[in-house]
């Protein structure tokens, strides 16, 4: 990744992007791992909750999934109100909200009332990920965006890393230390987690290199050049502008459902690994809760490790090639996960499938950026992630309810395997002609 500091468009000095990642990126990466902590911690407490609530692995396949319901409904007019009023302001108001959602969580008594919890939690929290995505436009050009995606998606597996951890100290300690079931004490140590991380982000988060005070005039102006020059070179080169033009391009629905299939199997393993763990190794009780959760940090930490691997190696091949060889390598993952007979062949097999599907993200984000600029950015953006949260909804539904019906997991790990394969098909053909600009661009 240094490496890559180095090569520098323009007049923009490496220390300058060393400057900015070292500002900007940990800022927003421990926003967005707050946000996976938070999508996820259903996963978490899914055995102990579902016992105290009566629920059904249908149930809570349901109560997951229906966080992305009013996450799909406001993704664009939230990137839209993220240019406007600017992204401190508008990812502070996010962040408030959910955590607040979050911490009420904590007294839910019944399905319904989870069920509510969790469909105002995906209303409050929509637009976080596709606004972050479309500010780190202002700040990186298509030469420096690779390091930047793949330093910001790091971010998902460490919120996995540090998920379970948590998870687990608050289910062993937290009834002796707060008085009430360790998985309320988890909804309400994140949700107010969230919210202060949130006043951070008021505090210290410049919405353009123009207000950052930590970069001197001379950083800012060649900055704002090189971002306006590379604006003006994607337009002439047909790059998309406008809102209704990127909500009805092809290119841009057909690159939402790559990015579907890419995620599809995201949710399902987040939300249901702990318990597929416990299942195959045949765990019961409370020990089990927590063991499980422990290990189902293991595959995101391996997953760490091959983002940080192949972004050295990525910047080589085409964004297409880089995004497709971990998406089958994330598919064949899946594919040894039905046939495990053992713990450890499921968890190595789990292991291959979520550093595949993780590594592929960031390389993914490569191409939209290609040909798409200003409102079309924003609007683009946010279509492709809404689109790709429906899988956020079906996937863990779909994966609870097979679960439900033939008591195993066997079948929704092969469905998810045989939707990443789809995705590369079509990753190889409209990812091919976003590249057919990248290649204008950079003669």
């Amino acid at each position: 990744m240094s490496s890559t500091l180095g090569t520098t468009p323009g007049t923009v000095p490496g220390r300058t992007w060393r400057k900015i990642g070292t500002r900007i990126i940990p800022l927003i990466g421990v926003a967005y791992v707050m946000s996976y902590i938070d999508r996820a911690n259903l996963g978490y407490v899914a055995a102990p909750m579902s016992r105290d609530l009566h629920l059904d692995s249908g149930q809570v396949g349901l109560a997951a999934g229906l966080f992305f319901a009013g996450y799909i409904i406001i993704e664009v007019p939230s990137n839209l109100a993220l240019r406007r009023f600017g992204a401190r302001k508008w990812i502070t108001r996010i962040m408030l909200t959910w955590g607040l959602v979050t911490g009420a969580t904590a007294a839910v008594n019944s399905a319904g009332t989870l069920y509510l919890a969790r469909l105002l939690l995906g209303f409050a929290e929509a637009g976080l990920a596709a606004g972050i995505l479309l500010y780190l436009t202002y700040w990186f050009p298509r030469r420096q965006r690779q390091w930047a995606l793949t330093a910001f998606f790091l971010m998902i597996p460490v919120s996995s890393i540090v998920g379970s951890p948590l998870a687990a100290a608050l289910l062993t300690w937290s009834q002796s230390l707060f008085g009430i079931a360790g998985w309320r004490s988890l909804f309400l140590v994140e949700g107010g987690l969230t919210v202060v991380i949130g006043i951070l982000i008021f505090v210290f988060l410049p919405d353009r290199p123009g207000e950052a005070r930590w970069l001197g005039d001379e950083e800012k102006a060649a900055l704002e050049r090189t971002l306006a020059a590379e604006a003006a070179e994607q337009r002439g080169h047909g790059a998309l502008t406008g809102i209704r033009q990127a909500l009805t391009s092809g290119r841009v629905w057909a690159l939402a459902v790559c990015f579907f299939a890419i995620v599809f199997g995201l949710y399902p393993l987040a939300f249901f690994l702990p318990t597929m763990i416990t299942s195959i190794t045949h765990g019961i009780g409370g020990a089990a809760d927590v063991s499980s959760v422990l290990l189902s940090a293991i595959p995101y930490v391996v997953a760490a490790l091959a983002m940080l691997v192949w972004s050295r190696f990525a910047g080589r091949w085409t964004a297409v090639v880089a995004t497709g060889v971990p998406m089958a390598v994330g598919a064949a993952g899946l594919l040894l996960a039905t046939f495990a007979a053992s713990g450890l062949v499921f968890i190595l097999a789990v292991c291959l499938s979520v550093a595949g599907i993780y590594t592929a993200m960031p390389q993914f984000w490569r191409i939209p950026a290609i040909g798409l600029t200003g409102t079309a950015a924003a609007s683009g953006i946010a279509l492709i992630n809404s689109v790709s949260n429906l899988s956020g909804f079906v996937g863990p539904y779909f994966t609870g309810a097979i679960r439900t019906a033939t008591g195993s997991f066997t079948y929704a790990l092969l469905a998810i395997a045989v939707i990443m394969v789809a995705g590369i098909v079509v990753l190889l053909t409209a990812g091919r002609r976003m590249e057919r600009l990248d290649g204008k661009l950079g003669s």
